[in-house]
């Protein structure tokens, strides 16, 4: 493929969209980053990376916040987007690459040769993956469902001031268990080829 292109991937919490993402990566021989970014910002704030994690979780996944999904961030916390928005600018001046989740559709709006995904899936798809495929309890698989995508909603439209699931800022939304995650990954690796030329 000639030019450098960007495939953005935002997904529901247990839709296999990260794993889709990978298996993309795999097909089109490009970089996939993800706890990259997370793990790139953290030097570069000159902070360690569990603690960038924790504050991007309660700004982010809000996995044990009990207070409203998406009540504002702190300093910190924009600090963290803002070297977080560097680092995938910088990742793709280098190459060609897929970026999962943190708002990239909205950092790279701009950029020419970006595709933007959205992958979900229904509540009882994505609870079977939960309880068979990421080992959870029930309850457990329950609360995650809601909290993270109620928290990953939140966190785009802080940041982005849309949701991650507009179908006006998307190329493509598709429901991962439609093809499954190996057909998903293959279908969109081929739409990406088309779109970018081989």
């Amino acid at each position: 493929m000639s030019d450098k292109y960007v495939i953005t991937i935002s997904r529901e919490f247990a839709s296999m969209g990260r794993t889709i993402a990978q298996l993309m990566a795999e097909i089109l021989h490009i970089p996939f980053y993800d706890r990259d970014i997370v793990e790139a910002a953290a030097k570069n704030l000159n902070m360690r990376v569990p603690e960038v994690s924790n504050l991007e979780e309660k700004a982010n996944r809000y996995f044990y916040r009990s207070l409203p999904l998406g009540n504002g961030t702190s300093d910190i916390q924009d600090k963290i987007f803002e070297a977080q928005r560097e680092v995938i600018l910088e990742y793709t001046r280098i190459s060609s690459c897929i970026i999962v989740g943190r708002c990239a559709d909205y950092i790279l709006q701009d950029r020419p040769n970006v595709m933007s995904i959205h992958i979900y899936s229904s509540y009882e798809h994505k609870y079977n993956n939960c309880i068979h495929n990421l080992m959870m309890s029930p309850k457990e698989a329950e609360k995650m469902i809601k909290q993270v995508d109620q928290a990953r909603r939140a966190y785009h439209l802080n940041y982005a001031k849309y949701a991650p699931d507009d179908i006006h800022h998307r190329d493509m939304l598709i429901d991962s268990s439609f093809l499954g995650v190996e057909g998903t990954a293959q279908f969109l690796a081929e739409l990406a080829k088309k779109k970018f030329g081989a």
